[in-house]
Parts: C-alpha cells; sequence; structure tokens
C-alpha cells in the first residue's frame, strides 16, 4: 500500500470513531443474526468500539486480530456484565466483498470485554483488512499484512521501534507521524502504560485514575492511552510486535518484588497477576502464552519469542523484566534501581545474576544457533553498552544491562560463539536516543565489535539528562557514535540485503499535539561489517 493510502486508512480509522451512531453499521452484518435483520437487544446507543482495533503476532501465515468493547457503551446499554457476541471478517480487499476468513467471539467481562480472533491458514507476505462487528455497529477498519514465508525471498523490510509513552508528558505526535511511513510492523518495546496518578504539575493533559493498583484499574490505564487517535490509527496501520517493561506493573519491579515507587502493596504478586491480565486484554497477542495465567493456574506467561520474515530477517523479542534477579546493592532501605558504585557492590558481578532467566538464556542461544536469516534484529528492552560518566567515582543503573554485567557478557558471548549474521539490538526504556557498536568485551575498548544497537528515544516520556552529560558519557564511551536526550521520538529501521538504514525521527514539542516531526539523524549499516556510519 502506498503511503498516500496508507495516510487516508489511518485518518478513515480515526474519523470513523466519530462519526453519529446512524452511520456506525451501514453495511455491517449483525453478529446476532446471520440475515443483518437487527433485533432491539442488538441495537448501541453508543459505539461500542471507542477503543480501535489492531493486530499484531505476526507470522508467515497467522496474525492475531484484536478489539475491546469501550465500559461507557456497555454500561449504557446495560451489558457491562453480559457475554457479548461480536462477528469478525478478513479480508483481501477493503471493501470487504473477498472475504478471506471470518467468524464469532464472545466478549466476556472476565477478560474485560476484549476480542482476540487467533487466524491462521493465512497466505504469505499478504495484505488483508479486517473488522469486527456487534450488533449494529461496525468497527474502524484495520490493515494487516503476513510476513514472507521463512524459504521465501524477501528484497526490503520496513520497521517502527518504539517504547515509553506516558500520557500525561505529552501528545501522540510520534504516531501520527509514524502512519506516513509505510511500515510492515511495529516493535514496541516496553512502557506501555504508565502506573502513576495524576501529576497537575507536569501534566500536559489528564491522567485519569489514582495509582493503578488493581485489575480494573489497569483496565482504564489502558483504556485512557487507546483512546487517543494517533495511536489508534498506528494500530491500525499494521501489524505490532510487543513487550512489556516495568511500568506494564510497578516501576523497576523484579521478580515477585515490589518496586519502590509507588502506594505500599500488601500483596504484590496479586497485583502483578492483574497486570499481566490486563496486559494480555489489551494486546493482539496470542491466549496460549497467557493460558496458565487466566486459568489461575500460574502466575508466569511467554511474552519473548521470534518471527522470521523471509529468508531477509528474523526479529526476537525480549522479555527482561519477569524473569530478573532483584536490582543489586539500591541505596537505602529501597527495593528496585537505583545510581550504585559497581566497586561497593560484591553482589554486581555474581555469574549467576541474571536479566533474562535462565530459560530465556538458552532459549534465545538455540534460536541463533538456528538463524539462517541475513540480518537478526533482537528487540528488548533497555540501552546494552555501558555508560561511562567517567570522573573518580564509577557509577552504573543498576535496573539496566549495567546492572546484570555477566547476563549482558552471556548475551553478547551467545552472539560471538554463535556467529550470529549482522546482529542488530534495538532498545528502549532510557528515554535518550543511542547509536553504537556492540564489543565482545566492554573492558577493552579494542575487543572485537560483534554487532551495533540502536537504542530508542521515548514516545513522551520525559529525561532529565542534559545534552552536557550525554557529551561526556560519549567521551567516555567510544564505542558509543551518537546519543540525544532532548527530543521524543522514534526509529524507523529500513532492512534490504545489503544494507540496513536506521531513521531517528524527533517530535519537535511533545506539548503540542500539532507539532512537527522531523528526521534527526540518519545511520547505515553494510551487511558483514558491525560498524555504524553517519548518512
Amino acid at each position: 500500500m502506498r503511503r498516500r493510502q496508507l495516510l487516508g486508512l489511518g485518518a478513515a480509522s480515526a474519523a470513523l470513531i466519530s462519526l453519529p451512531s446512524a452511520s456506525w453499521g451501514r453495511g455491517s452484518v449483525s453478529a446476532g443474526s446471520a440475515s443483518g435483520k437487527h433485533h432491539s437487544t442488538d441495537r448501541w446507543s453508543t459505539d461500542p468500539f471507542t477503543l480501535g482495533v489492531a493486530s499484531g503476532s505476526p507470522t508467515s501465515d497467522s496474525m492475531v486480530l484484536w478489539t475491546r468493547l469501550g465500559s461507557e457503551a456497555l454500561a449504557q446499554t446495560g451489558r457491562a456484565h453480559a457475554h457479548v457476541p461480536v462477528a469478525w471478517q478478513l479480508a483481501h480487499d477493503e471493501q470487504f466483498t473477498r472475504i478471506a476468513q471470518q467468524g464469532q467471539l464472545t466478549a466476556t467481562p472476565e477478560l474485560g470485554h476484549s476480542l482476540h480472533a487467533e487466524v491462521s491458514g493465512l497466505s504469505p507476505a499478504r495484505e488483508y483488512f479486517y473488522r469486527f462487528i456487534a450488533g449494529d455497529v461496525t468497527s474502524p477498519t484495520g490493515r494487516t499484512r503476513t510476513f514472507p514465508a521463512p524459504d521465501q525471498a524477501a528484497s526490503r523490510l520496513r520497521l517502527a521501534y518504539a517504547s515509553c509513552q506516558r500520557w500525561g508528558d505529552g501528545f501522540y505526535s510520534a504516531y501520527r507521524d509514524m502512519r506516513g511511513q509505510n511500515l510492515d510492523v511495529v516493535i514496541f518495546l516496553g512502557d506501555y502504560i504508565y502506573e502513576y496518578p495524576a501529576s497537575p504539575s507536569r501534566d500536559v493533559r489528564v491522567t485519569t485514575g489514582g495509582w493503578v493498583l488493581t485489575l480494573d484499574d489497569y483496565r482504564a490505564r489502558y483504556a485512557l492511552h487507546k483512546s487517543d487517535p494517533h495511536l489508534q490509527a498506528m494500530h491500525a496501520a499494521c501489524p505490532w510486535i510487543v513487550t512489556w517493561d516495568d511500568h506494564e506493573v510497578q516501576n523497576d519491579y523484579a521478580e515477585l518484588h515490589a518496586g519502590f515507587s509507588g502506594a505500599p502493596v500488601p500483596d504484590f504478586a496479586a497485583r502483578r497477576r492483574s497486570a499481566y491480565q490486563a496486559f494480555y486484554e489489551n494486546m493482539p497477542v496470542r491466549h496460549a502464552d497467557f493460558a496458565q495465567l487466566l486459568k489461575q493456574q500460574g502466575d508466569q506467561v511467554t511474552v519473548f519469542g521470534s518471527t522470521q520474515f523471509g529468508r531477509l530477517a528474523t526479529l526476537y523479542n525480549l522479555d527482561n523484566r519477569q524473569y530478573r534477579h532483584r536490582q543489586a546493592c539500591t541505596p537505602g532501605d529501597r527495593a528496585g534501581g537505583g545510581r550504585i558504585n559497581p566497586d561497593q557492590c560484591a553482589l554486581l558481578n555474581q555469574e549467576y545474576r541474571t536479566l533474562l532467566g535462565e530459560q530465556q538464556e538458552g532459549w534465545l542461544k538455540r534460536q541463533f544457533e538456528r538463524s539462517q536469516t541475513h540480518w537478526n534484529l533482537i528487540g528488548q528492552q533497555s540501552l546494552l553498552g555501558p555508560r561511562n560518566m567517567g570522573g573518580a567515582t564509577p557509577s552504573v543503573w543498576n535496573d539496566g544491562w549495567g546492572g546484570y554485567p555477566a547476563a549482558r557478557q552471556r548475551l553478547i558471548d551467545s552472539i560471538r560463539t554463535t556467529r550470529l549474521k549482522n546482529p542488530v539490538v534495538l532498545g528502549g526504556d532510557v528515554h535518550q536516543n543511542w547509536v553504537g557498536r556492540i564489543l565482545s568485551d566492554y573492558a577493552r575498548p579494542d575487543s572485537q565489535t560483534v554487532g551495533v544497537e540502536f537504542c530508542g528515544t521515548s514516545i513522551t516520556s520525559r529525561n532529565r539528562a542534559t545534552e552536557a552529560e550525554l557529551a561526556k558519557i560519549l567521551q567516555n564511551s567510544p564505542y558509543f557514535l551518537y546519543a540525544n536526550a532532548e527530543y521524543r521520538g522514534y526509529g524507523v529501521v529500513d532492512v534490504q540485503q545489503h544494507t540496513l538504514t536506521t531513521t531517528l525521527r524527533a517530535v519537535k514539542n511533545i506539548r503540542d499535539p500539532n507539532s512537527e516531526v522531523f528526521t534527526l539523524r540518519k545511520f547505515g549499516v553494510d551487511t558483514g561489517r558491525p560498524e555504524v556510519q553517519t548518512l
């Protein structure tokens, strides 16, 4: 689909949400009646699809289609506690004259009236359109596309990587701009929501609700984020691969331990279960990965995974939050992250300490060993390379990879010993742009370069670092080529057979909903050469 068509689809998706109720169901088929005749119980007084639609977890022959019915429409029609039948359709054309597959699901209050249509048997590298139908109302139309088959040649992959979109910190101008990038997929690297209450002194737009602690709280906070028309339109434009970080639960949490920010929580494990369920309810992810949690038969779920984009690239998405050991030597009596002196923390360098967990580490190395693709893009939550501030007293932030140096080295060793082709690590979390080389041993700046990394800034979440501080780090960390803390935004990665190009897109002013978005920097990587060139 050309850029102009994609922009039109995004605008149409956003505009449909605001249409009067007389227009919602035009041309639709009632989910409760195959003949299309509407019964009174099929009618809605308010649009139930105010949270939009999404697709995700793409493979070459399958896709998850998602929506969630809005609480206001459910309440106004007396369905807040009801089971609601909803039809879904997947078509080859935007007019839905050539239906590829269709079916019916039930939106239940037990799962927040969310819907996940897991569609298989699709053709590879094929564009599809999808929608949901509840009674006399049809949802906005979404566009999605399957990946090329694993043994299929693919000449080009365009993806965006993004993270950290605190609602009150600014407007989602980045997503308005992202719709024009003609992407195959978005990789979201964590902090889709934040658990904090409103902050009148800093909020650009009002964050509704207090501290997010219960399942209903998490559902409401996701609904707030998903009410944004630009985010909705970007979800409707292409499939997403999603992982999480800490704020989907609580700041800096690790294992079953609560982080140090937030209201006191008597039962953090229960809070985490609620947060994980809400993540499932609001993301286009597969039921099997959350089945034990949703059946109340266990606490852990599977978020990490990988998928091939033909023979061109493998995309990995990791989970560095759920399985990690608790942060080492955090000052005072706090739990969670903090700035520490590594020379005064014997626990820091213990070999057993892990960020990804033993199971995920082993799985990832096996995936590297089996990889046959030309490029390998590893999406994970944070900045891999250490930021050296210099000075007499060394310090590291113990919530990131710097707090788990043995785990970082195991990841690097897996890349090196498996001879992984053209590894590119994508990250988020730090609310800054970083571009650099991955060294086989960061303690030796002259050691072999085994890959490159692009760590992205935030969509909106603020950053307190100054450009002078970053300049000092760059001076003392020669493996980094570029850093910027001034702008919010996202990155676009354009992968072709012999080259990879990363473009950093920056929002000029996140406080302005109509802000200009511009190219901050552009970088290139050639196949077989783990170096980054400024373009």
